[in-house]
């Protein structure tokens, strides 16, 4: 018998739990059209969904990332398997309600969100505590699984919402109850690696005090606005605003803006030691805001669906490279660090599609207001070009990171 544990089997639940995560947040939105015709719903309701979604994450990620760290991961991280499957259970159950759709919608959305939760809080420190030199690399792939997940969660929820039917659109949440509930009893057995004690540990307030901190969470937030707004608006946003069809929006849009996705976050984690992580998530920014004002300017739907579809390589390595350069930067820090960026990013992700939703159901009425055309089409195109702020805003947080980096600026508060 081995005195070494191997920490395959772990690295295999944690890959599968970013799969559920990209459950969580990306099967709702792919039902979004379905659900509002349905049930007579505005884009702002569906859009408040995601803000509930991403705010309950972030209530989770501030309160229990010091009690994970003091009473042991195992039983949070079950527990977060086991609320993410009774989320979506009470997602497809809430078809089942009459008049009260809605409220069913809202209060699944919340169960299931405080299991992601706990698994955004809890997922990547797992992984950074197995002892390999190569934390960039596990980093990167375990969050390039999330983008795997999430090509997975579109083209299969799409496929069997045209199978199924409009009105069987539960079945797709009832399918995808099956992961988180599969997980739970694999983070019942396999080994996790002991995190970094506390005495040991870099502290929380010295941290947040530290202005090089400070830019990472303005980074993954507005990094996270740029990826989940067009995560969960560009199915919409193809059929609503663009004029196509809504089987291949999900496919040749949503599904390569995954498969994009997966292939920016594989890639860096193949080529890590090789590349530049400040140069890589600069031409990220570049990508992406280039993207987000081709989607909202193009009079062709061809170029709107590439753009769509190509803005996953540009915020592949948003999220991920930034907790890349804190953990470079703090390698002592426990998981409060990665709960608090994973906070910022929620925030982000929260805000983004939110307001995104927002700004399409306000900007028609302005501008009638104004005696100019207000269309739905017009709608989507003002809210994603809004959106456009938040790469501009990562290019340039990026850059004052890889500037204080240069200067080997000292980790204590400046």
């Amino acid at each position: 018998m081995q005195n070494t544990p191997s920490y395959k089997s772990t690295i295999y639940a944690c890959y599968l739990g970013h799969f559920v995560q990209a459950a969580i947040i990306n099967a709702a939105p792919i039902l979004f059209l379905t659900l509002i015709s349905r049930y007579n719903l505005t884009f702002e309701k569906m859009g408040r969904l995601a803000l509930i979604n991403f705010i309950t994450q972030v209530a989770v990620d501030l309160l229990f990332s010091r009690i994970a760290d003091k009473r042991g991961v195992r039983f949070f991280i079950v527990a977060g398997h086991a609320l993410a499957f009774t989320g979506l259970f009470l997602y497809a159950l809430s078809a089942f309600l009459p008049s009260r759709n809605y409220l069913g919608f809202a209060v699944s959305t919340i169960v299931y969100s405080f299991g992601g939760g706990l698994l955004e809080v809890l997922l990547s420190p797992i992984v950074n505590a197995i002892p390999t030199p190569e934390k960039a690399k596990a980093m990167s792939l375990l969050h390039a699984f999330y983008a795997w997940g999430q090509l997975t969660v579109v083209l299969a929820s799409s496929l069997l919402l045209a199978l199924f039917g409009a009105e069987r659109w539960y079945l797709i949440m009832l399918f995808w109850s099956i992961l988180p509930l599969l997980n739970t009893f694999f983070f019942l057995k396999v080994p996790l690696a002991p995190m970094v004690p506390e005495q040991h540990r870099t502290r929380t307030g010295e941290i947040i005090k530290n202005r090089f901190f400070m830019l990472c969470l303005v980074c993954i937030m507005a990094g996270a606005v740029a990826e989940n707004a067009m995560a969960q608006w560009a199915s919409s946003f193809l059929e609503a605003a663009v004029g196509i069809p809504k089987i291949i929006g999900d496919y040749a849009g949503v599904g390569v803006f995954a498969l994009t996705l997966g292939i920016g976050r594989t890639y860096y984690g193949k080529m890590s030691g090789k590349l530049d992580i400040y140069k890589a998530m600069l031409l990220g920014g570049v990508i992406s805001l280039a993207c987000f004002i081709t989607a909202a300017f193009s009079p062709f739907p061809v170029l709107s669906l590439f753009a769509c579809a190509f803005c996953g390589l540009g915020v592949s390595l948003l999220w991920p490279g930034t907790l890349v350069i804190a953990a470079e930067k703090f390698p002592l820090a426990g998981t409060s660090m990665f709960a608090l960026l994973a906070a910022a990013g929620d925030i982000g992700a929260a805000t983004g599609p939110w307001t995104l939703g927002l700004i399409s159901d306000k900007a028609p009425l302005i501008m009638q207001k104004l005696g100019f055309p207000g269309t739905q089409a017009v709608g989507m195109r003002t809210g994603f070009l809004a959106v456009s702020v938040f790469p501009l805003l990562v290019l340039l947080s990026v850059f004052k990171l890889r500037r204080k980096q240069k200067k080997h600026e000292p980790e204590e508060a400046s």
